[in-house]
């Protein structure tokens, strides 16, 4: 799993549909995630510590599990299915500990109010994401390239790997 956190809110260009922008916390790779626009609102007003005079939907639920001393732990978008993201939020009360099924749009409204962690399946980022530091990833490759063409079948047996003398006996 990979920690991100809300880069921010955008509209796409051409659909003009807000998109939470989620960065991981090296600023290598961005998630960007079609939101509607009830669930922007409550990003930006989490994001900017926006009241509202009476509780919202996110801000009931933020105070219900207050109210109850329940913790909100995490929540992990753990899944990319036909265009459509899934998140839980890990709950907990004392030694209890439930796993919510909820929209990501939801789960990262919860968590912005709760300052809770957002996570991400590695899986969905390898799917999903898109570069921000291509200069950083190109010479990261590079790095990797480099220590491949380098390498040579003795050191192998010269860090402790197997050697043909195990075999022989």
């Amino acid at each position: 799993m990979i920690e991100m956190k809300v880069a921010g809110i955008a509209l796409d260009a051409i659909s003009r549909n807000p998109v939470v922008l989620l960065r991981d916390t090296e600023d290598r790779r961005a998630l960007p995630i079609y939101i509607g626009q009830d669930q922007a609102k409550s990003i930006i007003n989490a994001l900017e510590n926006q009241q509202t005079p009476r509780p919202l939907t996110h801000d009931l639920f933020v105070n219900m599990l207050d109210d109850w001393d329940m913790a909100l732990e995490r929540i992990v978008i753990h899944a990319l299915k036909d265009n459509t993201f899934y998140a839980l939020l890990t709950l907990s009360a004392g030694e209890t500990r439930k796993e919510l099924d909820a929209r990501p749009s939801d789960a990262i409204a919860i968590a912005l109010r709760m300052d809770a962690p957002i996570w991400v399946m590695e899986e969905v980022i390898a799917d999903a994401s898109i570069p921000v530091d291509r200069a950083a990833d190109e010479a990261e490759k590079q790095a990797f390239r480099e220590f491949i063409s380098n390498l040579s079948p003795s050191d192998f047996t010269q860090r402790g790997g197997i050697s043909n003398d195990t075999f022989e006996q």
